[in-house]
């Protein structure tokens, strides 16, 4: 019987599980847990620099919204968790990295009905540091993505842990040499990337990206760059754009908390623009790292 091997799990980093802080190799959830059964629970990435996470009371305004919309409660208050989350970048040692939280409606009976008496909520949170020669080359080079449908569920604004579209169209995108896929709809709309909002410029140097619905996540940093182009006056508007557009336009970007304004330099193998990034992707990403708090490269 061949052995299972880990020799590809993360090792040497503290991870917290429900009050304890244990190295990942000794951390773990039960066995009934809901996410791990049904895919009952949400996380969130907020981006730590210079010890402090980015845009941290957004991203935990969201975690309270998704927890919310699935009728969970928060696993501790808002001040507490913000010493957990603090107590691992220390503990991690890791000043520039990205904090991932995850909250499930915890252990029970496996069944599809939720339980009545409420299970504790389980919370977990891992850290990894962050590649900057990588996220450099990407703002310096740009980035290529491929489309892909977006067969995902109805409810795409909250952030669940429900994955597996997200993973198939990204995996289908790097097999194409991209390195982000592009969702979607049945209509031959974007909604957004597998896994970072999309954005677009056009010819007339307008930014135009999704409106927020139940089709898309609301993204932290695409909200913080959508403030900070609105302060900039920038032309903006938020609406559904085609592949077709995408492909017409002079610059492409996507946004998330792992990099803000990654300029898209191709889609689906077809330049777009100069085949370069564009001074207004610059200029956004510019804005961003302008605001007050922790910088964003």
């Amino acid at each position: 019987m061949k052995k299972w091997s880990t020799s590809r799990a993360p090792a040497g980093r503290i991870a917290y599980v429900n009050g304890r802080y244990l190295p990942h190799g000794q951390a773990g959830v039960h066995i009934e847990d809901r996410a791990l059964q049904l895919g009952d629970g949400i996380y969130e990435v907020a981006n730590v620099l210079g010890g402090q996470p980015t845009d941290e009371d957004a991203h935990l305004d969201r975690m309270e919204r998704s927890l919310r919309e699935l009728g969970m409660p928060m696993p501790m208050g808002r001040a507490a968790l913000k010493l957990v989350m603090r107590e691992m970048i220390a503990r991690n040692r890791i000043p520039d990295g990205y904090l991932y939280m995850q909250v499930t409606r915890g252990a029970a009976k496996r069944d599809h009905i939720p339980p009545d008496d409420g299970a504790r909520p389980t919370l977990i949170i891992t850290m990894r540091g962050q590649d900057r020669a990588a996220l450099a080359q990407r703002l310096e080079k740009g980035i290529a993505v491929s489309t892909q449908p977006d067969i995902r569920w109805g409810r795409r604004d909250i952030k669940t842990v429900q994955l597996l579209p997200n993973l198939l169209a990204k995996q289908a995108a790097r097999q194409t040499g991209a390195f982000e896929a592009w969702l979607v709809d049945a209509d031959g709309y974007v909604t957004e990337g597998a896994s970072t909002n999309a954005w677009i410029v056009d010819q007339s140097g307008t930014v135009i990206t999704r409106d927020l619905s139940h089709a898309i996540l609301p993204g932290v940093t695409r909200r913080v760059m959508l403030d900070a182009m609105a302060q900039a006056q920038m032309k903006v508007v938020e609406r559904k754009f085609t592949v077709a557009e995408a492909l017409a336009a002079q610059e492409a970007f996507i946004s998330s908390a792992t990099g803000a304004a990654v300029p898209v330099v191709a889609i689906d193998g077809k330049s777009i623009g100069n085949g370069a990034p564009g001074a207004l992707t610059r200029r956004i990403r510019d804005l961003y790292a302008a605001r007050p708090g922790p910088k964003n490269a």
